[in-house]
């Protein structure tokens, strides 16, 4: 992070003068710990910081006008929302009966089983695997 003068750092006077009013947070001691080791702190972070240091009589308002003037600098980070369930297709209850109309003539035919367990387990039957158990209805049944 480039600084305009890097011997004056906002955000770590505030941290310590809110840790010598609240010298038994553990919020602010973690804070000052994260701000020391990474030289950096989030959005939420400075955001909880501001709301301990408006408590604090001895910061300067400028201090506190500077802080929350690198809260608004930084971005909003949204979190997408959770996806929409999609609702499983109906199920076609004549599609089904002709399955089982050519199983039990018919218990190994191979592509039946094949399309009957994508039916059970609801993956998309395409159409011409509907075709197919269409034309083995004719054939085998009529």
């Amino acid at each position: 992070m480039n600084k305009i003068k890097p011997d004056i750092d906002i955000i770590l006077d505030v941290l310590k003068e809110s840790q010598a009013w609240y010298p038994n947070s553990k919020f602010v001691e973690s804070l000052l710990y994260q701000y020391q080791e990474r030289g950096n702190l989030s959005k939420k972070q400075l955001e909880g910081l501001y709301s301990k240091a408006s408590n604090v009589k001895t910061i300067a308002p400028g201090k506190l006008a500077t802080l929350e003037a690198i809260i608004l600098k930084k971005p909003t980070r949204y979190k997408s929302p959770l996806p929409v369930a999609t609702p499983l297709p109906a199920k076609d209850n004549l599609f089904e009966k002709m399955m089982n109309d050519i199983l039990e003539k018919y218990p190994q035919h191979k592509r039946v089983l094949f399309i009957k367990l994508k039916f059970e387990n609801n993956e998309a039957i395409s159409p011409q695997e509907k075709s197919e158990i269409e034309r083995f209805h004719k054939l085998l049944i009529k």
